[in-house]
């Protein structure tokens, strides 16, 4: 269906924990920035455009675009400095990636030492070019983490002004609770979607909630098979979805974002589009929320099986 966007469309604002960050509910993703071809002008006008949906957060990792992506928003940053206190930047560190632009990287492996947490950091201030991370997060579990180290790390970054809340990336419940119990964490962002349910079922996002802590979802829309893919389970959600949007008059995508956003945990879906279309639509998905019976139409799309 053809898709006008609605005059003074606003995306709401959300804590991911008591004292924790506040975040826009939609998260604009940049992992793909690489790819999207934009001039550093092109850039401005696209955070600018973000914010003025109410899109203010923007997540960022140090390997996003083969270590790019940092420097090439930070350029947009310094084209027009005063958008830095008007948005939230997010950063994710401990992989290292063998690159070019890390020619010391010998093997691709985790590294969640202290040494290199705070390098990370200190580098991702540089390419971003700001004085400080509204939120850190280390961006997956590393088997030799030692969580005390950690902790040390997080602490000495916040005593530095330097990052200012702290959270962990595809982490379980478990590990979650090990490393927040040493210091509070903010979120856990984590793979959700119609397509990917398993946290709905793990204790994840129940162990969330109980500690009142909002997680970040990445991949909501299934890496665009939402949209395209050939298997049976997409085309079945696809239809069930359609369906649901068509009856509400809604944006296929703002449903899904819609179905994630009513989880009682109250995740904040990141998007990873350089459209600005696409994220109005995504924001739009705040707007309205979807009855129990088509919920579970889609849970039971998602599962193909009955809740019993």
């Amino acid at each position: 269906m053809n898709y006008a966007l609605p005059s003074g469309l606003s995306c709401p604002r959300a804590l991911t924990r008591s004292q924790g960050p506040e975040l826009s509910r939609i998260v604009a993703g940049m992992w793909r920035m690489t790819q999207w071809g934009m001039t550093p002008e092109q850039r401005v006008a696209f955070i600018e455009q973000c914010v003025a949906l109410g899109v203010t957060s923007f997540d960022h990792a140090d390997i996003y675009g083969d270590y790019g992506v940092e420097g090439l928003f930070g350029q947009a940053l310094r084209l027009q400095p005063s958008l830095r206190d008007q948005i939230e930047l997010i950063g994710k560190c401990g992989i290292k990636l063998v690159s070019p632009q890390r020619p010391q990287h010998t093997l691709q492996h985790y590294d969640t030492s202290a040494a290199h947490i705070v390098a990370s950091a200190e580098q991702s201030l540089r390419q971003l070019g700001t004085d400080r991370l509204d939120l850190l997060l280390i961006h997956r579990p590393d088997p030799l983490m030692e969580f005390d180290e950690v902790a040390t790390a997080f602490s000495a970054l916040r005593k530095a002004g330097k990052v200012l809340h702290f959270g962990v990336s595809n982490f379980s419940r478990h590990q979650f609770e090990c490393l927040d119990k040493r210091i509070a964490l903010a979120t856990n962002q984590l793979e959700f979607s119609p397509m990917h349910t398993a946290p709905l079922f793990d204790e994840t996002f129940d162990g969330l909630q109980d500690l009142g802590v909002a997680p970040m979802i990445w991949s909501p829309l299934a890496g665009g098979r939402l949209f395209s893919g050939t298997e049976a389970q997409a085309e079945k959600l696809r239809l069930v979805i359609k369906g649901i949007a068509d009856e509400l008059g809604q944006p296929f995508a703002s449903v899904v974002f819609a179905w994630i956003m009513q989880l009682p945990c109250r995740p904040l879906p990141l998007t990873g589009s350089g459209r600005i279309e696409a994220i109005a639509v995504a924001v739009a998905g705040t707007g309205f929320t979807l009855s129990r019976p088509d919920w579970f139409n889609i849970l039971r799309a998602a599962r193909s099986q009955e809740v019993a």
